[in-house]
């Protein structure tokens, strides 16, 4: 069973999703999980501070991932499918993350705001390290765009139809490999 934290965490994403981070309130967050909104400030000093958690919990455990990916490969097209199946599970299993990622970032300080994004640069500079190792002659620059849009079309999922899951997922995975080798 999940922390309580880990679930004032989920419900906050998903009605920062649902309803935008300025239009939910600390005692909505704590009735979707079951407890008064003040019950909230054990575990969070404020509706800021968890969504810096939130976002930085996230891009954690994305780069964690995408090591661990990298680091159980036999070789960097394995790593670069890795990494895409793994992006493809976050978006699909997560989406409302990423719309408040998408969305909301910008409510954190400059301090939060800058370990989220180096933590997505480090993340980024995982998959473009694997893109170098498969394509040894082309220029970062352009292995850092082809990485960002490929992620980008995964993190797209949120705001497009949904098709079942089990056509969904293995499209995304096409596409993302397809933009991948573009380069």
């Amino acid at each position: 069973m999940a922390s309580r934290a880990d679930q004032i965490l989920h419900a906050a994403a998903r009605l920062f999703a649902e309803r935008g981070y300025g239009a939910t309130g600390i005692d909505d967050i704590g009735a979707a999980v079951g407890v008064s909104g003040p019950a909230i400030y054990w575990h969070f000093p404020g509706k800021q501070a968890l969504l810096a958690a939130m976002l930085t919990d996230v891009s954690e455990r994305l780069l964690a991932g995408g090591r661990e990916c990298v680091a159980q490969a036999a070789d960097p097209a394995a790593a670069l499918d890795a990494l895409v199946r793994m992006q493809v599970e976050f978006a699909l299993e997560e989406p409302d993350l990423i719309v408040v990622h998408a969305r909301e970032l910008h409510h954190l300080d400059t301090e939060q705001a800058h370990r989220v994004r180096s933590l997505q640069r480090q993340y980024v500079d995982v998959w473009v390290d694997a893109m170098q190792q498969a394509n040894p002659r082309v220029k970062r620059p352009r292995l850092v765009a082809a990485v960002q849009a490929a992620i980008g079309l995964v993190n797209s999922t949120p705001y497009v139809s949904r098709l079942p899951r089990k056509s969904l997922e293995p499209l995304l995975h096409d596409m993302a490999i397809a933009a991948l080798a573009a380069v």
